[in-house]
């Protein structure tokens, strides 16, 4: 009797095994069943990751490797009123420039719509059809392929990305997947870092919920990630989508080493709550704080095995700005211009 139980609760285990597989990385599974548009479109969230892409004019408004012509410089006369007009303008459209490709989850695959085993051998091809009708877009439009098996299922990101570039070309984007995003090309583009230029390219080619463009993706920000190469995509519309992978997969700690060691603790603020919005049950979570002390709270609470690293770090940028406050408190002494506490105590 006993025996009998335990044999029917060992079949019942293994015929569930995804139940019980969790136990073991639980954090990224569940974070690649989430949809991250919700959290990616959020107002905080899109301030945070506009703080951390660091606008930089003189890259934003850098010459193009792309065949455009260059535009002669013009110079001109202006009053203080429109100096300052011009520079709001210059604001607006580096922003513009900057506007960051969304970020969102993988679409489903295959979905079947029904099976007919009486249409089973009656052709050796598969079949697709297209809702080509006026007002549909290439996201939403109706393609489903008929199987030589039977089966009518939704056509999966190949079979769309195809059909939609055959019926509804875009400029520049190709009907099949350049050799560019394929090893050895990718390979050497990587090791070449023109992490850019195949994210631009990526873009261009592929839906943003594309398995491939997923790939590609997160293959170069785990190689920017990996070799440290942040400045490469730093100012550029692809870092914010860079720092939200990183925090997404929990990935983010030698940005943050590296944003401490720039002296940028507002960025290294902005990065930490960014993973508070994220992961709003770490124990850091303290919205109270200022930006040094919650990037310290989080090295002391959260940072796992980059504590230590992150601690010099940390100690480093607190003596760095120690003796700024020296010196700038002895240039102004030089001058003049500093308040003698002894001095107003005789007083």
């Amino acid at each position: 009797m006993i025996s009998s139980r335990i044999n029917l609760i060992i079949r019942n285990f293994y015929k569930r095994p995804g139940q019980y597989c969790r136990l073991c990385s639980t954090v990224s599974q569940s974070q690649n069943e989430k949809d991250p548009a919700s959290l990616f479109f959020d107002q905080h969230v899109q301030e945070f990751l506009v703080t951390l892409t660091r606008l930089d004019y003189q890259k934003v408004f850098a010459a193009r490797k792309d065949g455009t012509p260059l535009k002669v410089p013009q110079f001109k006369f202006m009053t203080d009123e429109e100096l300052q007009e011009a520079l709001a303008q210059i604001s607006t459209k580096a922003r513009g420039r900057i506007q960051m490709p969304p970020v969102v989850k993988v679409r489903a695959q295959n979905e079947i719509i029904s099976k007919d085993i009486g249409l089973q051998g009656l052709s050796e091809q598969n079949y697709v059809f297209t809702d080509i009708s006026f007002g549909g877009t290439n996201r939403n439009r109706l393609i489903v392929v008929r199987e030589t098996s039977g089966t009518l299922r939704h056509a999966n990101s190949n079979e769309r990305h195809r059909m939609n570039q055959i019926y509804f070309p875009i400029y520049g984007r190709e009907v099949h997947i350049p050799r560019m995003f394929n090893n050895p090309y990718f390979s050497d583009l990587l090791d070449k870092e023109e992490f850019e230029f195949i994210l631009n390219r990526a873009c261009l080619q592929f839906e943003p919920d594309d398995p491939e463009f997923h790939r590609i993706t997160k293959e170069v920000y785990s190689y920017v990630n990996k070799m440290g190469k942040f400045d490469c995509l730093r100012s550029t519309r692809h870092f914010g989508p860079l720092a939200f992978h990183l925090v997404w997969e929990n990935d983010f700690q030698n940005l943050l080493i590296d944003v401490i060691k720039s002296k940028n603790i507002e960025e290294a603020g902005a990065l930490i709550r960014l993973y508070h919005k994220i992961y709003p049950e770490a124990k850091s979570n303290r919205a109270e704080l200022n930006d040094l002390d919650l990037v310290e709270a989080y090295v002391e609470l959260d940072s796992g095995n980059y504590r230590h690293t992150l601690t010099s770090a940390l100690a480093i940028y607190k003596q760095l700005q120690h003796e700024k406050e020296k010196m700038e408190e002895a240039i102004l002494k030089a001058h003049g211009l500093s308040d003698s506490t002894d001095e107003k105590s005789e007083t």
